[in-house]
């Protein structure tokens, strides 16, 4: 009795899990041949044992007469799909004989198997190709469609198959060879949309925004209806960095393991806003079966929370712990996975229910006691966590329409501009060696790369004192200094930089 182990995938909610299937084969004196799986194997997975059979006998390959062992490692973690069915047939191929344990064992392989031998495409395949290059093996085997969407990852050797006769063939060795799919194009195209363009009338909440973008900062905007918070938001991404080739295949692993593979890597950032009635799993991620979240899809890109006090409160808290950690850990019914969540958190909301407090031609309608409800459905320790707190005042007619196209208008940064200034602060972030955004900076590479120092100190010493800061706060401020200091391409934090920190973090009662 000989053991052949064949490596597969499973599908997890950010990505996918390699699984090894172990085949035995046991003969016996019954004419019946019985098939069976072990390993927590899904319903899928355990009606996959009617097919195997089909596909052994169409591919003519004798089957023997006895009992299949197979068994998905590891035992302990929960199985899924129908991407297992490929290697539980070679499993079962290799236990009677058929293949050699050194042709399986340097493969990857995945794909929905029919009755009839022939091989059809699922979902995960770059998921799968990350796992294959994380284990460390050469090459994927897979149908066409899902072949394709491994290409993308590269150092892994690519190979497609329309049916398991070619498969069979490729493992034999005097069998006819598949070849290997060229890898794809992975430049970037165009990913600028000119929303920052259309914006008039806020130059500082544009400036806000390249602050933002320069150093990866969260940002709430309070303002009025129409003020432009929305397009200033989706602006965010005309000032981002494109993704890098590593950053591409992150935000393509959730698509592609949950079935909404785009037919090849982003091009831009992701640019993701729920609606406020989302629930906490929509949001997070879970449910049955565990499913990515927003922050998941937003992973390296923007998430965007229009309406902020409208969410749940419990919803919006959710988000306190992915912030700083950059992912989260989900546990659902003895299963537990941990998905990435590095996101930047754009938020807007009114000033109060009626959205006209501080107006300076509209008056408002509500009651103290009700605005001071309303901005206290954001708790605390949620606004701690976003760096820069803007006021949004609502555009003057002269900037939406000016009287006259020779009219002077003041001056507002645009695109370029805040592109150019943008890239000189990631070049000197670059200079210093340093890792990470400045949102990120903790510990002593904050102590390293934002010191304060004589008038700096002092001048954070009294905003403590008179705005009653937090210790979270006083770090952000330090951050969002550095970032100043970045985008005037200085190397020293000086106390105006502070100073305008300050300035970026309006209180929010």
């Amino acid at each position: 009795m000989r053991t052949v182990r064949v490596t597969g995938a499973s599908l997890t909610a950010g990505g996918a899990d390699r699984v090894v299937v172990e085949g035995q084969f046991c003969k016996s004196s019954s004419p019946r041949t019985e098939v069976v799986i072990t390993g927590l194997p899904d319903a899928v997975i355990r009606e996959s044992r009617g097919r195997l059979l089909c596909a052994l006998r169409e591919t003519r390959l004798q089957r023997g007469e006895g009992r299949f062992f197979l068994n998905l490692v590891p035992a302990a973690r929960p199985k899924s799909g129908e991407v297992l069915d490929l290697p539980l047939v070679l499993a079962g191929a290799g236990a009677v004989g058929h293949l050699d344990q050194e042709a399986l064992g340097r493969t990857l392989f995945l794909g929905e198997v029919g009755i009839d031998g022939a091989l059809h495409g699922v979902p995960g395949g770059l998921a799968a190709a990350m796992a294959a290059r994380q284990a460390g093996l050469a090459s994927l085997l897979a149908p066409p469609r899902t072949a394709r969407e491994a290409a993308f990852v590269p150092g892994v050797e690519v190979l497609e198959a329309t049916h398991l006769s070619q498969v069979i063939a490729h493992l034999s060795p005097e069998g006819q060879r598949l070849t290997p799919l060229d890898p794809p194009d992975l430049e970037p195209g165009e990913t600028r949309t000119g929303h920052l363009d259309v914006v008039r009338g806020q130059a500082v909440a544009k400036h806000a925004l390249a602050v933002s973008a320069a150093g990866g900062h969260g940002l709430l905007m309070v303002g009025p209806p129409g003020a432009g918070k929305t397009l200033l938001a989706r602006a965010l991404l005309d000032l981002l960095p494109p993704p890098s080739i590593e950053e591409r295949l992150e935000l393509a692993a959730a698509l592609s393991a949950s079935g909404r593979w785009p037919g090849g890597l982003p091009d831009r950032r992701p640019f993701r806003s729920p609606h406020h009635s989302t629930t906490h799993a929509g949001l997070v991620g879970g449910g049955n079966p565990l499913a990515a979240g927003e922050i998941t899809l937003a992973h390296h890109g923007v998430l965007f929370l229009d309406e902020l006090p409208e969410f749940r409160r419990e919803v919006l808290e959710a988000l306190r712990q992915p912030l700083e950690a950059g992912e989260v850990c989900l546990s659902r019914a003895g299963r537990q996975a941990r998905l990435p969540a590095r996101f930047q958190l754009v938020t807007a909301m009114n000033p109060c229910p009626c959205g006209h407090h501080g107006h300076p031609r509209l008056p408002c309608h509500c009651a103290p006691q009700t605005v001071r409800r309303y901005r206290q459905r954001i708790s605390g320790p949620l606004l701690d966590r976003i760096d820069l707190r803007l006021e949004i005042p609502p555009t003057p007619l002269e900037a939406l329409a000016p009287s006259a196209p020779c009219d002077p208008s003041p001056k507002e940064p645009d695109a370029k501009e805040l592109l150019g200034m943008i890239e000189g602060a990631h070049r000197l972030r670059a200079e210093r060696n340093q890792t990470g955004t400045n949102a990120h900076l903790l510990g002593d590479a904050l102590d390293q790369f934002s010191p304060l120092q004589g008038e700096g100190r002092s001048l954070l010493a009294h905003a403590v004192e008179r705005r009653g800061l937090s210790a979270r706060a006083v770090q952000s401020l330090r951050r969002v200094a550095r970032t100043l200091a970045d985008l005037e391409e200085q190397e020293r934090v000086m106390p105006e930089h502070l100073a305008g920190a300050l300035a970026l973090r309006a209180p929010i009662d």
